[in-house]
């Protein structure tokens, strides 16, 4: 990795072994700021062993743009339980994964060709450094402020321009999605999205515009507050309620009551609905900031009642 003297830092800062204990640290918060490579394996795992170390090779030589995470699975069954049963298909190895802001942005499973493996990594770096360039990196910037101080219509105005200027940019048209929420027009910043071309449609940015949107249009359904409320506390056994409460809660803007009421309901009934309290809390915590104390404390303690 090089400082900004342009001195190259030890592998050791670039390559780790990580454990259930050092997991949020090592991989969810460092990849807020550097793309962090999980390399998921076991010692009885022969195309692992010959994966490793052309991954830490690739890696070595991207010179701190990513970072690489090592997890033996067999030491960490309970964490690779875990991230399975959030989604990570963990049940062959090897399993890279590519993580950015907190989230899975791009994996692979098995063993890859030396070419393949160098354009994963350089993907994920690439996402890391800010692609945009020519100043674009700046109007990303200057848009996201314009959005957060209410003025959407600049704001989706300046990320359109973006577009116009990479369209390969996530950022730019989940901005632009995001300022048309804003708006209150959810029909088009849905159209936004589904015009993205397809090599970004799963970027970690639209993904949690999506959920924006789905909970938005939950929010345009939602029953009364208070009323949902009442039945629940007549009878906590309405799951229905209970749920539609949630739903209420956070169009109410309380993410964090309405996360409370969900895993309330998973730990009652974690079947109910086909799972839908799971669901939702996946939605709910997808449209927010991986580093949302919301998040972070919803994802443990749902973990804590999946394995309990």
């Amino acid at each position: 990795m090089m400082d900004i003297l342009g001195n190259t830092a030890p592998a050791a800062d670039l390559i780790k072994d990580v454990s259930e204990a050092t997991f949020m640290q090592d991989v969810v918060d460092a990849s807020m700021t550097t793309p962090v490579v999980v390399d998921f394996w076991a010692p009885w795992c022969g195309p692992c062993k010959t994966l490793g170390p052309m991954l830490e090779a690739a890696v070595t030589k991207a010179n701190g743009a990513v970072t690489m995470a090592k997890i033996n699975v067999d030491e960490n069954q309970q964490l690779a339980s875990m991230l399975a049963q959030q989604g990570l298909p963990l049940q062959s190895i090897p399993t890279v994964v590519g993580f950015y802001q907190g989230r899975p942005v791009d994996m692979f499973q098995g063993a890859v060709p030396q070419s393949e493996l160098e354009a994963f990594v350089q993907r994920l770096a690439e996402a890391g450094g800010g692609t945009a360039d020519g100043g674009l990196a700046d109007a990303l910037e200057a848009a996201e402020q314009m959005l957060e101080e209410g003025a959407a219509e600049d704001a989706a105005q300046t990320f359109a321009a973006i577009i116009g200027e990479d369209d390969k940019s996530a950022a730019a048209y989940a901005g632009l999605a995001r300022s048309h929420i804003a708006l209150e027009d959810l029909d088009q910043a849905e159209a936004v999205l589904n015009g993205a071309p397809a090599e970004i449609s799963e970027a970690s940015e639209i993904e949690a515009v999506r959920a924006q949107i789905e909970l938005a249009r939950q929010a345009e359904n939602s029953g009364p507050l208070g009323e949902l409320q009442a039945a629940v506390d007549a009878d906590p056994t309405d799951h229905q309620a209970r749920f539609d409460l949630a739903q209420a809660m956070h169009a109410a803007g309380d993410a964090d009551a309405a996360v409370n009421e969900l895993l309330e309901l998973f730990r009652r009934d974690r079947e109910w609905n086909d799972g839908a309290a799971k669901a939702q809390l996946f939605t709910i915590f997808e449209a927010l900031k991986p580093n949302d104390p919301v998040v972070l404390n919803g994802r443990r303690k749902l973990s804590s009642l999946i394995f309990a």
